[in-house]
């Protein structure tokens, strides 16, 4: 009888891995926290130029491109100069249209906040497919997180505290571990990595090793005991940890600052006869194009095999950032256009007819993860005719209506202000009476409810809003 035997074999799968990890930095990015990291990247990387060329110059450029060989050992099969090429201002739909002066936002209404961690996850908890009972424990467990996204009890004491039962708890702190940004609701740093590498796919199992056992090594830097234990080359070791330095370690970091700033549109929306046409914003957005210089120093037979390394290195670093920034403004412009799609009422219309609309709404429409969908519509702001939106203010809940389709929680608390401000000022509708009002209009509210939407919009309740003369 032959004898079986385990054995563990290591691969390296991290060719795609950075570029990977590098669109996902992007899509999450505020306009202005793009433009600061392509700044940096044009200072640290010799092969980034800023494309200042005329359009004529620029063609000339594109056809000698053309007849040149590709120089990038080892990447035949990725046709990087393609996405060099394609990286300019008629590469985005719409981009040729530039928004006239008096069509610019007024400054005043581009005053924003930005989200704290807990309302990003609570709207996201808000648009999931969880029950009741399971939004209330997701409720807990994002009011139980640090300013580093960390949940700060353990299942154990979330059963001791409320009863839930454990395998409730597994699944809704499973779902918000998902949410943006990966790894939040995590106990500890290890199982915040090991969320993250699940949810990137990264199969190599020397990554989950370093992260299951030698963390302690990892962060004391000695890569030689690593090494040694797992019995690989210190460089096969060294290419693992630059992945696992690419992970977020504080997912909850990036949302500890919570500070008054201003922000431009990423897209605007005009109405052109019976449509609306998307155009993108890149004014101030370095166009960038590779050296010509660094690529044909790599044809010359006088280069080292050091430097052509090198050259290489930063090559194909330099066209990942070109790529990952033409992909990032593809999808704000596809989830913009799906929006538009599916709020044609409310662009046409007005407020009262905004619509219940979730991520898997979107993502669904245009084959992307309701993550990535997150992901593009926070701290992306659209300019349109009927004023400056967060891209995320279009993701509404639903209300029940008595007859017809639901209607958007947002669309209730507009015709709610609307009552407030046309009701008599001596004799204010009382929150039972908003209640009945509502329901004459086919939308079905608890009382409660309508106190809450109150609190949101600043109305005070009818006992101070009453004037007596």
């Amino acid at each position: 009888m032959a004898n079986l035997k385990q054995t563990l074999k290591f691969s390296q799968q991290l060719v795609m891995t950075p570029q990977l990890q590098q669109a996902i930095k992007l899509l999450q990015l505020s306009r202005l926290e793009l433009e600061e990291l392509v700044t940096a990247e044009l200072t640290e990387n010799p092969l980034l130029e800023e494309e200042t060329e005329t359009l004529e110059g620029r063609e000339k450029q594109e056809a000698l491109e053309k007849k040149e060989e590709k120089i990038v050992e080892g990447e035949d099969s990725f046709d990087w100069q393609s996405y060099v090429e394609s990286y300019n201002v008629s590469s985005s739909p719409g981009s040729a249209i530039k928004p006239a002066l008096d069509e610019a936002p007024i400054y005043e209404n581009i005053s924003s906040k930005k989200d704290t961690l807990t309302d990003h996850l609570i709207w996201q908890l808000k648009l999931s497919d969880l029950n009741e009972e399971e939004q209330n424990i997701g409720a807990y467990i994002i009011g139980n997180l640090n300013d580093d996204g960390y949940l700060t009890m353990n299942i154990d004491e979330i059963i001791e505290k409320e009863g839930w039962e454990r395998s409730h708890i597994e699944k809704v702190l499973k779902k918000i571990q998902t949410f943006d940004p990966v790894g939040v609701a995590s106990l500890n740093l290890q199982d915040c990595l090991l969320v993250q590498v699940e949810y990137f796919e990264i199969q190599d199992p020397l990554i989950r090793s370093i992260i299951q056992n030698h963390l302690n090594d990892l962060q004391n830097r000695n890569f030689s005991a690593i090494a040694k234990a797992l019995k690989v080359s210190l460089e096969n070791v060294v290419d693992a940890i630059k992945i696992i330095h690419e992970l977020e370690p504080k997912p909850g970091r990036s949302f500890s600052t919570y500070e008054a700033h201003y922000i431009t549109p990423d897209v605007y929306i005009y109405k052109i006869g019976d449509d609306y046409v998307i155009v993108l914003n890149e004014d101030g957005l370095p166009k960038l194009k590779i050296s010509a210089f660094y690529k044909n120093l790599l044809k010359t037979k006088d280069a080292s095999t050091l430097t052509k390394d090198y050259i290489q290195d930063k090559l194909r670093s330099a066209v990942w950032l070109i790529r990952s920034i033409h992909q990032r403004q593809r999808t704000i412009y596809k989830v913009t256009e799906s929006i538009v799609k599916f709020q044609r009422e409310f662009f046409d219309k007005g407020l009262r007819f905004l619509k219940p609309m979730v991520l898997r709404d979107v993502a669904g429409d245009i084959g992307m993860h309701e993550s990535t969908v997150s992901r593009v519509t926070t701290n992306k702001f659209v300019h349109t005719p009927r004023g400056i939106f967060e891209l995320k203010y279009f993701f509404n809940t639903s209300v029940s209506r008595s007859e017809g389709e639901d209607i958007a929680a947002e669309s209730v608390k507009h015709i709610l202000k609307e009552m407030v401000d046309q009701e008599d000022p001596k004799r204010p509708y009382s929150d039972q009476k908003l209640v009945e009002l509502l329901k004459s209009k086919n939308i079905n509210i608890a009382r409660r409810t309508i106190a809450k939407y109150r609190d949101m919009l600043g109305i005070l309740p009818s006992s101070r809003r009453k004037k007596m003369y």
